[in-house]
């Protein structure tokens, strides 16, 4: 496919998604630029929240091929490499965004499965087992 249609095209996709605060390209395997898996719902429900919660949601990771997954350490059956993807990784360093991330997160539906770590906050709405898990 050619640069500029596949540009035109990642950028119609956006437009049809009408995410407020989030670049598709955010949410991207490293290893795998271009490559979009994730959810659109999961997607539109993230975005809710971020409006909600009224700060910056930065992603420090979303959908991981199943190399970058093993590069990471990440474990075995991570939901971060199903598709399509319904799991990202937050940047958070304090208690006062954990608290208006996980308020936001719970408004829209995402804390089925919740990971709460010192930098950042795991939410997934993967078929997996209802949880929440410290790291």
């Amino acid at each position: 496919m050619n640069l500029n249609i596949w540009k035109k095209s990642v950028e119609n996709i956006e437009k049809e998604m009408a995410l407020k605060y989030f670049k598709l390209s955010e949410f991207e395997s490293p290893d795998l630029p271009g490559v979009n898996n994730m959810c659109p719902k999961f997607l539109k429900k993230l975005d809710k929240a971020r409006a909600i919660a009224g700060i910056p949601f930065f992603i420090t990771s979303a959908y991981r091929s199943p190399q970058h997954n093993l590069d990471v350490g990440g474990v075995q059956d991570s939901a971060h490499t199903l598709i399509p993807c319904k799991a990202v990784d937050i940047a958070c360093d304090n208690s006062i965004n954990r608290q208006k991330i996980i308020g936001a997160l719970a408004e829209v539906g995402l804390t089925r499965r919740l990971g709460i770590a010192k930098s950042f906050i795991h939410t997934d709405d993967s078929p997996k087992t209802d949880a929440i898990w410290l790291y």
